[in-house]
């Protein structure tokens, strides 16, 4: 049997995103990997959350033309009157034909298969916004450690080239994994939903028990800042943020970044046929974020907002 080329190792990208800057330092390219164990309710990009390629759907780009009803072997399309294309979720097997003859755009696939070979090839392209910037590549998701031998096969490369890379993690992987993608990493983002294990269930779907263990053992070995979604009403009691600032002082997190609660991803969840269960939630109120802000500051930790 013939061996594989490192650089021909495949992952599922949902999209490389150029010129990034909320994602590590400097100017970046951010690789969005598909897949991730946790079930946030708040999530922001649910087509990243399928370990698999899907479906999303635009309907004000549907001409009409009928194609994607042709192609469509379970019957799941049909054409109304008033609605215009309907599709089935229950009946759609995701075979993706209609995704693939869809000549406006309205159905797409969320996911493309990618050799390292390939992203390296399409991220080096900036590589003298990096260098001008002190910027990098960033691989986040879904979860890139759902993705682990890509992850690690794509970092190495990227530091054979001499190029920054930082690691946006959610946290919830085998120890071991996760050390074998950090042997390539910089720096990494470490996500802080909640420091209540039975609170952090709620909102994940998961218990927070290895992700807090990781990183303690990421911070001890990489630099590491510290990212936290701040949701109405989920995580942003004093009471919580106290245990987070406490929790990034002893472990030495560089910084805390604390993002707050925003509903732009919200269009997404229809057009992957999913639910978005925080309908109507409030925007974070403004003294939340600043009493959080002080609260991680007079900790002794370096407070950013937004980024």
């Amino acid at each position: 049997m013939a061996l594989i080329d490192e650089k021909d190792i495949k992952g599922l990208v949902l999209r490389v995103q150029r010129f990034t800057v909320h994602d590590g330092p400097g100017i970046r390219d951010t690789v969005f990997l598909k897949g991730c164990p946790l079930r946030c309710q708040w999530c922001s990009t649910p087509e990243s959350q399928a370990p698999h390629q899907e479906i999303m759907t635009y309907d004000k780009k549907c001409i009409g033309c009928g194609k994607c009803l042709d192609a469509c072997p379970q019957g799941a399309i049909t054409a109304d009157p008033i609605q215009g294309r309907v599709i089935n979720r229950e009946k759609c097997d995701v075979c993706l034909k209609c995704g693939e003859v869809c000549p406006s755009g309205s159905i797409i696939i969320a996911g493309q298969y990618m050799t390292v070979g390939e992203v390296i090839a399409e991220v080096m392209s900036d590589e003298p916004f990096y260098r001008n910037s002190g910027g990098g590549v960033t691989a986040s998701g879904g979860e890139p450690l759902a993705q682990p031998k890509f992850a690690r096969e794509l970092f190495k490369q990227l530091k054979d080239r001499g190029i920054h890379t930082t690691l946006d993690t959610c946290g919830f992987a085998k120890w071991e994994l996760m050390d074998s993608v950090l042997d390539y990493v910089d720096l990494v983002l470490f996500d802080i939903k909640h420091m209540d294990p039975g609170q952090h269930i709620t909102g994940t779907g998961q218990s927070n028990a290895m992700i807090l263990e990781n990183a303690r053992k990421a911070a001890a070995k990489k630099r590491l800042w510290i990212r936290v979604p701040l949701i109405t009403c989920f995580n942003d009691s004093e009471e919580n943020i106290r245990q987070l600032a406490e929790f990034s002082r002893e472990i030495g997190a560089e910084q805390v970044s604390l993002l707050p609660y925003h509903e732009w991803g919200t269009p997404s969840y229809e057009r992957v046929g999913m639910i978005y269960s925080l309908e109507g939630l409030d925007k974070i109120d403004d003294s939340k974020v600043d009493k959080a802000r002080e609260i991680c500051e007079s900790a002794g930790l370096k407070v950013v907002v937004g980024k």
